[in-house]
Formats: C-alpha cells, sequence, structure tokens
C-alpha cells in the first residue's frame, strides 16, 4: 500500500464527516440538543477523572478541588458517547430493546456518563443524586478509594461486560443475543481490542446467528487511531484494504469519519438508522418465510480523533488525535498553574453551568434519553438474574448406572452423562446451549445431538447429512476457539440463561485469563446489593491427562485446576466425581445453581463404577467420604490412609490397596476418595472446607496418608498444609512426565500407578521393618515387567488394564496372601 497524501487524509480522522450513508434525519434543533447532550457527556467524563470539589465549576478551578491521584482514560469516551446517544434516538423511534458492551479498555467514564444522564445511576444510588451534591459524589467515587474502577465494572449498570482484560467484547454481545430474538447488542469495539486473537476470532459469531431465533449485535469499530503509546493496526490500513477485511468476515461495512461535529451528528444518525433497518429487513425475511439464512450483517466503522473535543495541541505537544490524550488528557495540573488554567478553559467550553442550571440537565435533553427498561443503563438483560428462569431439570437418577457390584462393571460416565444433558436440553430449548471447541463428539457427548444440533449457518454439503449433524436452529455451539467459546457462554450466563462448556483438560487453559475475569465479576456482583444472581458458569473438562498416552506430551496439563482454585473461595468450585452416577450428581448440582464457577473434571473412557446412585448422592453431597467396602479398619486403628481424587487416579489407589493386601493381608487400610476438592481447605478460608476435627476422622492426624492426585500434587500441599498431620501426608499426582505411553506407563512416569503407590504405602509403615522388603522388590519388578511389555507390545498386560475389586463381603472371610501377578 502507498502513503500518497490523499491515502493519508482518507484515512485521517480530520474534516467534515465522510460517510458510507447519506441523510439528513436531524433537524437544526435536533442537532443542537445532541450537541448540548454531548457536552454534557464531555464534561461528566472529564469531572470523573478531575473533581473531587465544585463539580460545577462554580469557583475557579483550584488545586485543592481536584483528586490527589489522577486516574481514568478519555480518549475513547468521546466516540463511545457519540455512538451511545444516537443510538438512544432509535430506540425511542423504534422502541428497541437494546444493551450497550463498551469494548475499549477503561471505558466506564462514557458509560457512566450516560447512565447519570439517564437517571438510572441515580436509581440505583441514590446518594449520586441528580443534584450538585450528588454530582460532586458521582465525580469522587470514579477510581477513588472505596469507589468505583475505571472500567464499565459490575457497579456499572447496564454492564455485562467489564472489559479489564480487551478482547471479548463481541463474544460477549453474540453471546446475549442469542436466544433474544428482539435483542440488540450495540458493540463498541476499541481499536486496540480489535489486535487481539480473540477479538479477531470472535467476528466469526455472526456464522452461528440465526435471524430467526436470535437478536443482533451492531458493531462499531471505534477507530480513534492510538494505544496507550502506539498506533493501532486498523487505523492506518487504507479504506480499501478496511472494506475487504470486514466484507471477507462476512460483514458490510459502513463509514463514519471525521470531527466537525455537527455534520457528524447527521451522519452517524443516518448511519445507525440505516443498520437498524437493515437488521429488521433481515430477520423479518427471515422470520416471515420461516427460512433461516446469514445476511451480511452491518458494522460501522467509526473514525474520530482520540480525545476529540479537547485541545490539538498543549505546549506544542499533541493531545487531541494521538496518544498522549489515551488516559489522564493533562498530568501535570497540580504543579503547573498554566495548565490548570488550561483544563479550567477546557471544561468550561462544555458549558456546564447552563446545561447543568440547578444541578441536573434541562428536561428537553433528558427527553432525548429512552425511560424505563427501554433505557441501555436499565435494561433488564444486563442484569440477568433479574430475567433467568430455573432449568426445566429431568430426575438425574433416572440415567444411573446400575453397579450391582464395586469396582467390577465398566461403563462409560461421559456418555451415558450426555443421556442426561440431552434431556436438560430437551426441556430447555430456548435458555439452555452446550458450548465447546469443536469437540462434543470427540468427548463422548454425541448424544445431545437427539435433541438439539450444532447451529451453523454456513454452507452445507450432501455429506453433512452421514453424521454431520449441522443444523440452522441448533443448540450446540462448536467453533475451534476456546475463546470465543467460553465469551458466548459468559454473554450467555450473564444475560439470564444457562449453559455447559465442554473442553479438552489440556488446552482449557487458552481461557485461564478469561475464568479469571468472569471470577473477578462474579465476586464484585456479590458487593453489589441491585445484582440478581445469575447463572452458574459450567465448565467440563475431559479427555483429562491420564488419558492424553495416544496424544502425547503436548496433550497432557492439568494445571487449570490451580489457575481456579487462586480465586475466590465464594465463586469457585471444582468437582473430580469418581464415576458415573458421581458425575450425574454433580452435573445436576452444577446447573441447578447460580453465580459461581463450577469446574467438572472427568474422563469420557470406559471406567469402574463404585457407587450405585443413592450411594453416589450421598458420597457427592458429603464431598468427601471414607469407603468402606474398601477398607480394612472398620473399628480399629488404620495402618495407612489410602486417598484419591479423580476417576483414574482412584482405580490406581484401590488397584494399589489390593496388591498391598496380597502381600500384607492384616493391615488395616482406610480408604478415601474426594469428589469436593475444596473439602481440603479449613472452612476457615473456604465455605466448603472441613473443619480440623472432621478432617482428622478422615484423615487421622498420625498415620501415614498416600494420596493419589488428578492434577499436580503441589495444589494438595498447598491446601492442606495447615491439617493436622499435614507432615503425614504424601501427595502422588502429574509430575510434568509424559511422552506417547500407554495409560499405565504414564502413570508409572509420575509414580501415580498402583505399584508406585503401593511401594510408597510400604516405605511408610516402619512397623513392617524387614517385612516389607520382599514385598516392595516384587512391586518393583512387576512394575518394570509392566514398563516394558508397554515398550514391546505397545499396549498395557491385560490382567493389568483389565482389574477389578477381586474381594467380596467382610475382609476377615475373603482376605487371603497370592502372589502379584
Amino acid at each position: 500500500m502507498g502513503d500518497s497524501k490523499e491515502e493519508v487524509e482518507s484515512i485521517s480522522p480530520y474534516g467534515l464527516a465522510r460517510s458510507t450513508v447519506k441523510g439528513s434525519p436531524l433537524s437544526k434543533d435536533d442537532i443542537e440538543k445532541y450537541n448540548d447532550f454531548f457536552k454534557a457527556s464531555l464534561y461528566l467524563s472529564l469531572g470523573m477523572i478531575y473533581l473531587k470539589q465544585n463539580p460545577l465549576l462554580k469557583k475557579p478551578l483550584a488545586t485543592d478541588q481536584l483528586k490527589a491521584r489522577l486516574l481514568g482514560h478519555f480518549g475513547s469516551a468521546p466516540g463511545q458517547i457519540f455512538t451511545y446517544m444516537h443510538f438512544n434516538r432509535l430506540i425511542t423511534k423504534y422502541d428497541l430493546d437494546a444493551i450497550y458492551i463498551s469494548g475499549p479498555g477503561h471505558g466506564a467514564p462514557a458509560v457512566l456518563a450516560q447512565a447519570y444522564l439517564e437517571g438510572t445511576y441515580s436509581e440505583v444510588y441514590p446518594d449520586s443524586s441528580e443534584d450538585e451534591d450528588g454530582l460532586q459524589r458521582f465525580f469522587k467515587q470514579f477510581s477513588f478509594p472505596g469507589g468505583i474502577g475505571s472500567h464499565a465494572t459490575p457497579e456499572t449498570p447496564g454492564s455485562i461486560h467489564e472489559g479489564g482484560e480487551l478482547g471479548y467484547s463481541i463474544s460477549h454481545a453474540f453471546g446475549a443475543v442469542y436466544d433474544h430474538p428482539d435483542l440488540i447488542a450495540l458493540t463498541m469495539v476499541g481499536d486496540g481490542e480489535a489486535e487481539t486473537g480473540p477479538l479477531a476470532t470472535s467476528w466469526h459469531s455472526t456464522k452461528f446467528l440465526n435471524p430467526i431465533t436470535d437478536g443482533a449485535v451492531l458493531p462499531v469499530l471505534h477507530l480513534n487511531g492510538y494505544k496507550i503509546n502506539n498506533p493501532t493496526v486498523l487505523a492506518r490500513i487504507s479504506h480499501k484494504e478496511l472494506e475487504y477485511l470486514f466484507l471477507g468476515y462476512g460483514y458490510q461495512p459502513y463509514f463514519v469519519e471525521g470531527d466537525d461535529v455537527e455534520s457528524m451528528h447527521q451522519a452517524m444518525a443516518a448511519t445507525l438508522e440505516h443498520c437498524v433497518l437493515e437488521i429488521r429487513k433481515f430477520q423479518k425475511q427471515a422470520r416471515d418465510s420461516g427460512k433461516a439464512f446469514r445476511p451480511m450483517w452491518p458494522v460501522i466503522i467509526l473514525r474520530t480523533p482520540k480525545g476529540w473535543t479537547g485541545p490539538r495541541k498543549i505546549d506544542d505537544k499533541y493531545l487531541e488525535g494521538f496518544w498522549r490524550s489515551h488516559q489522564v488528557p493533562i498530568t501535570d495540573v497540580h504543579e503547573n498553574p498554566e495548565h490548570l488554567q488550561l483544563l479550567e478553559k477546557w471544561m468550561r467550553s462544555y458549558e456546564p453551568d447552563r446545561l447543568f442550571a440547578g444541578g441536573k440537565i434541562s428536561p428537553e435533553l433528558k427527553a432525548l434519553c429512552p425511560t424505563g427498561n427501554r433505557r441501555m443503563s436499565a435494561n433488564p438483560v444486563a442484569n440477568g438474574g433479574i430475567i433467568r428462569k430455573p432449568l426445566k431439570m429431568p430426575d438425574f437418577r433416572n440415567y444411573a448406572i446400575k453397579v450391582e457390584k464395586s469396582a467390577v462393571t465398566m461403563e462409560a460416565s461421559m456418555s451415558n452423562m450426555a443421556k442426561f444433558l440431552r434431556d436438560v436440553m430437551a426441556n430447555n430449548m430456548t435458555n439452555f446451549r452446550l458450548f465447546g471447541p469443536d469437540e462434543t463428539e470427540s468427548n463422548k457427548l454425541a448424544n445431545v445431538y437427539a435433541a438439539g444440533k450444532k447451529v451453523w449457518m454456513g454452507e452445507f454439503f450432501a455429506e453433512d447429512e452421514d453424521g454431520g449433524n449441522l443444523a440452522h436452529a441448533g443448540r450446540v455451539m462448536e467453533i475451534l476457539s476456546e475463546h470465543t467459546c467460553e465469551g458466548w457462554l459468559e454473554g450467555y450466563v450473564l444475560s439470564g440463561r444457562h449453559g455447559l462448556l465442554n473442553s479438552y483438560e489440556p488446552f482449557i487453559h487458552v481461557i485461564d485469563s478469561m475464568v479469571n475475569q468472569h471470577c473477578k465479576w462474579l465476586e464484585k456482583c456479590l458487593e453489589v446489593e441491585w445484582r440478581a444472581k445469575v447463572s452458574s458458569l459450567n465448565i467440563l473438562l475431559t479427555a483429562v491427562v491420564w488419558r492424553q498416552d495416544h496424544n502425547g506430551f503436548t496433550h497432557q496439563d492439568p494445571g487449570f485446576l490451580d489457575v481456579v482454585a487462586n480465586k475466590s473461595p465464594e465463586v469457585v468450585r471444582i468437582y473430580l466425581p469418581p464415576d458415573g452416577n458421581c458425575l450425574l450428581s454433580c452435573m445436576d448440582h452444577c446447573l441447578r445453581s447460580s453465580s459461581y464457577v463450577n469446574v467438572i473434571v472427568a474422563d469420557k473412557q470406559d471406567h469402574l463404577q463404585y457407587l450405585t446412585m443413592e450411594e453416589a448422592i450421598v458420597h457427592c453431597t458429603k464431598g468427601i467420604g471414607i469407603w468402606p467396602q474398601f477398607s480394612t479398619d472398620r473399628g480399629e486403628e488404620p495402618d495407612l490412609v489410602m486417598a484419591a481424587c479423580g476417576d483414574i487416579p482412584t482405580h490406581e489407589s484401590l488397584a494399589a490397596v489390593d496388591l498391598l493386601l496380597q502381600h500384607f493381608p492384616e493391615l488395616k487400610i482406610r480408604f478415601v476418595n474426594v469428589v469436593d476438592l475444596f473439602k481440603l481447605i479449613s472452612h476457615i478460608d473456604h465455605p466448603h472446607g472441613l473443619t480440623d476435627s472432621e478432617w482428622t476422622s478422615v484423615f487421622t492426624d498420625d498415620k501415614p496418608v498416600i494420596f493419589n492426585f488428578h492434577s499436580y500434587p503441589w495444589l494438595v500441599h498447598r491446601l492442606t498444609y495447615k491439617r493436622p498431620g499435614s507432615k503425614n501426608l504424601h501427595v502422588r499426582g502429574y509430575k510434568e512426565k509424559g511422552n506417547i505411553d500407554t495409560p499405565l506407563e504414564l502413570a508409572i512416569r509420575n509414580q501415580t500407578d498402583r505399584f508406585s503407590l503401593a511401594m510408597d504405602a510400604i516405605d511408610r509403615m516402619p512397623h513392617l521393618h524387614n517385612r516389607g522388603s520382599a514385598a516392595r522388590e516384587t512391586l518393583h519388578t512387576a512394575q518394570i515387567k509392566a514398563r516394558n511389555e508397554a515398550f514391546q507390545n505397545g499396549v498395557d498386560p491385560p490382567f493389568l488394564k483389565n482389574w477389578t475389586w477381586p474381594y467380596n463381603g467382610l475382609w476377615k472371610q475373603t482376605v487371603t496372601p497370592k502372589l502379584t501377578g
């Protein structure tokens, strides 16, 4: 691309309005009112950043009226305000149901100003009343200790998207409009945000938007040219390239560019109206015909100067239209009297004395805002718990796996649970969806397709009929982007619905920071009285580390649990059901819950089944328990506690118990299983935690505990370091050792296999003395033989792979010595 003067001028944010859509929908009187509303909003935005006192500048501005720390971002506020207020005209004219999503980082001044001018803010926070005293409190609280942050935080009326981390505005917006057929999500995308991978992929969300059953997203790409200290990529490419980019994404781009306020009012008003009418036209066509299709949805590309309407230069250094206006536009007003005067002059140019006579805007300006729930800052969709309806749940007991003898039956826990999930979906066809990155079939959840197939708005081929499971009106959302799936789910639950994300365990790390942000949102919502509880964000992890032997080292990482465990105990839960009936019980509980991030870890292959449904319900309700059918210490002091957390660790731990009893039938072994990971934490630190007396009753405080854990062993040590007898806790887990292994050989590499566990137990029981040596040698030999056979044959020895629990009835009658195979 060239750099001719004409081309540079064509992508300049300055000049009279240049727009794709022509028209003059506003009268001269309209333009005057919109200009006054624009000024009032801009004044509020600056006031939030600078003022602690003198909110209407009735006195000359002095340094003691300023905040001691100047925090906040002004750069994106003008463009956001401009878009928001002009969309308000269309909400009123067409009675639109709409929410606003602020994508630019630290974009709160713009949306807070709108919520205040619409009156919503004062309704929710009466202290921030629409008068001079209330305005002072409104200004002071912004980016101030004890106040609110500079993002569109949960305290912000109308927000479902904080934007603390950039990249998720579009996926959140689409998540909100799926199954909300009348909703429009007006979404401002910052041009810095547009450079992120998650945002770039999320443009494809239109390929999953059904114009019959879903609402619409109207994206506004805000090209104000700069990030913190650097140009933005999309603001420095040619018009033609930018147009091609969005045509390639499947959008029809409409440009609005310039800085001349009066002509920009007309251009923006005409463009937004055209886009709304396009959306309605597409929806009417699809709904009248009953035939879904994928139109070229509109996107607006708004190019305005960063810090629009501010001083172009200060001390011969560029401010407006440059990166210096990104955050606090004039930073040294405490020390520089000339700059303080310049700030005062700038703020007074917005005419606060006229626009806020009596401390609030005039009825004529207030009339530019919609009323009631039509205000974007008051839309119930953005406080999704208000409109949330509980799921119509089938009885999970009806899907029980029959267990006549514990640890003998082999069943596929996941595919069985999918039948339950299928009927959850069938009962809730407008408020439940399953999300995942191309893995529903692979994760053994294909039973859900009987209720709802995969949403697909692209082209269909003949072969799709042969197991493709594609449909315009589907309920399963698949795109090979964990970011987009997670963003859709977050938007979906925050706007009042329910859902589940399923993913391969090793690659859930892609969305570590997204889940982190959602946890922070939920935690902050607990402090905001008017926020209603939303459905929990449910994450099902499968294709777990211990069954990624065929995919190799790259696919072996269970560390997502460490990420979640770091979050507030008020909002996170982690469940590792050991078998299919426990998985059903956990899933039912999580789908019914609200305002948590629930993580369930369960493998998708066939596994031993341990508990009947009634036993599973009891076990999952307790979250942790002694399993008497595998224990030999009833009424006596145990020699050893063997504990497990996770389906595969439970299997190996039980096999280790079998090995120990073959050699030492007199041993008193207590077997403990953990479903709820947070049972390990003290009740002081987590509401699910055991008291120390409860802990001791399960694990003892003086006996060796061999704990086989699904994930990295250090996490269990971290959770239990304060427990009585913690020095006796010996944790085995994944230690970052792996390759193309057999399942048992992978366990051997990480010392989580039955042989390693049994040998470790022998080492921890000093009373065995030399008696343990022969048994340990036998176990070590058997372990080496098993590993060599894996290397030679590529599979584990059948007698080990197909191991089941060999004992029946009372221990005294059934335990007899036998040699290890």
